[in-house]
């Protein structure tokens, strides 16, 4: 239902909201997964965000690399983009399933799906790194990430706010544990840890990397080899 949530409840100036209240902590967390991912960004690659909401990531990768696009489901958030990089000129928007990408193969040197999208999304973890991996070219990288263990109580305060904000039901403390949120309105944050990145990669028989960053984000970067 998350993914049907984003679309109907969470999306455009609501969303941007949960970012506008977070707290320095959850603000350091965002922005050293933007920090990491920019560190592998060379200023001839185009790129790809899977899951770019109102544009918080896309301003800066447009700004490090030759093209950006970033699509999304959300109708309404992608219209908050457009509006908020419209002088972003080398970036582009696309309302599009991140389980059916209407690129070619090959397209991207980087594509990016960060901040637990490959939970959020609701979509087969292995479809979604296979159609990643499709659409970047060989030699290219595709980079996952979801959150760390370390950054729970963090993250959990983060939800609690922005339940008090009436941004997402009431927290269902019954229900919510480490790793889960769940909200008395159907809403569901669930996490993929490193063991769930590396069981996966073994499955696909995929070159990738673990990293932690932060103490609040557990990176998969997967080399793109065909």
């Amino acid at each position: 239902m998350t993914d049907q949530y984003y679309e109907s409840k969470l999306s455009a100036n609501k969303l941007k909201k949960c970012y506008d209240i977070a707290s320095s902590r959850v603000v350091e967390y965002l922005e050293a997964e933007i920090t990491h991912v920019l560190t592998h960004i060379d200023q001839t690659d185009d790129v790809l965000e899977l899951g770019c909401g109102y544009g918080r990531v896309l301003e800066h990768l447009a700004g490090r690399s030759h093209m950006v696009a970033g699509i999304d489901s959300s109708k309404s958030s992608l219209e908050l983009a457009k509006v908020l990089l419209q002088k972003k000129s080398r970036c582009h928007l696309y309302q599009m399933d991140a389980a059916t990408l209407g690129f070619h193969d090959n397209t991207f040197h980087k594509t990016i799906c960060i901040q637990n999208g490959i939970s959020a999304f609701k979509i087969e973890p292995k479809k979604l790194v296979m159609e990643s991996i499709r659409v970047t070219k060989n030699g290219g990288k595709c980079f996952f990430s979801s959150y760390s263990d370390k950054f729970w109580k963090h993250r959990l305060e983060w939800f609690v706010v922005q339940a008090k904000e009436g941004l997402l039901g009431e927290i269902d403390w019954n229900e919510t544990k480490k790793g889960i949120i769940v909200c008395k309105d159907g809403f569901k944050s669930t996490t993929f840890r490193e063991e769930d990145f590396l069981a996966l990669t073994s499955l696909l028989e995929l070159k990738a990397e673990i990293v932690e960053v932060n103490q609040s984000s557990v990176f998969c970067e997967i080399d793109v080899e065909k």
